[in-house]
């Protein structure tokens, strides 16, 4: 591994079929080296295998790069298992980097306020999805991939600034993200031997967002977002991975961090 490439990497991507998940996806299977695999998790099938298929056909899967579909939906029990069990069957010896990209995650219902939420189920069945099925895959990769000489293991939770801020109208998607934001600051004590980083990605010009500005319930900060999606000020998934590419890349941040692609590091 050097500062031009990740090494032969066994990489899992939660949420890999569409918007940033997808860039990661694609930015990640030009730093690996030949040898190896990424594991591509989503509920779309076919959104998966058509990103399978282009990577497959790039210069990256030529030269030996194997992706692998998982379908499968992590807001049920058998979601992290599937993930696990994918990536110990494509894993092999040679391997020498273990990358998990935790960036599955749901807006949830923003149009209601903090005192709309009296049903338990709602909220239970957002942070198995959010919250829960990220602890346990990542638990889950750890056990099954533990600290060995010559194995490097990165950990990426792909947070926000609602880990930090408190946003009208998103009490489930700030809670989600602020619970991931210290799980990930706890798992960097527990394990040093771990590179843990918790990344904002920013505004992105994702369905997410034109969600955000169509029905939260916040009538500020609705406009908030629709300004920013009419001043062009929103940035494209492929900007902002390549920020968290070359964080990666340059391997200096302090484990357990968070930082945002507005930061100057």
């Amino acid at each position: 591994m050097s500062s031009s490439d990740l090494g032969r990497a066994l990489c899992i991507i939660t949420g890999a079929s569409r918007g940033f998940g997808r860039a990661v996806a694609v930015q990640l299977s030009r730093l690996v080296k030949p040898g190896s695999v990424l594991v591509l998790t989503a509920r779309s099938g076919d959104d998966l295998r058509a990103l399978q298929e282009e990577l497959s056909g790039s210069e990256a899967g030529k030269a030996g790069l194997k992706a692998v579909c998982v379908v499968t939906d992590l807001g049920q029990k058998e979601g992290p298992e599937s993930i696990v069990k994918a990536a110990v069957e494509a894993s092999s010896e040679e391997i020498e980097h273990i990358i998990l990209i935790n960036n599955a995650g749901s807006l949830g219902d923003v149009s209601r306020f903090t005192k709309d939420f009296t049903t338990m189920a709602d909220v239970d069945s957002y942070l198995s999805f959010n919250f829960s099925s990220c602890l346990c895959l990542t638990a889950g990769i750890l056990q099954k991939f533990p600290k060995r000489p010559g194995l490097k293991r990165t950990v990426v939770n792909v947070s926000s600034l609602c880990a930090l801020q408190p946003f009208s109208s998103w009490v489930l998607y700030c809670s989600g993200k602020a619970a991931r934001h210290m799980m990930f600051k706890v798992l960097a004590q527990e394990e040093p031997d771990l590179r843990v980083l918790n990344y904002s990605p920013g505004p992105l010009d994702t369905a997410m967002q034109e969600v955000a500005r169509s029905v939260t319930g916040d009538s500020g900060l609705r406009k908030a977002f629709s300004d920013m999606f009419s001043e062009g000020k929103l940035l494209t998934c492929e900007e902002s991975c390549a920020k968290m590419m070359k964080l990666l890349l340059e391997d200096k941040y302090t484990s357990g961090d968070q930082i945002d692609v507005y930061d100057r590091t």
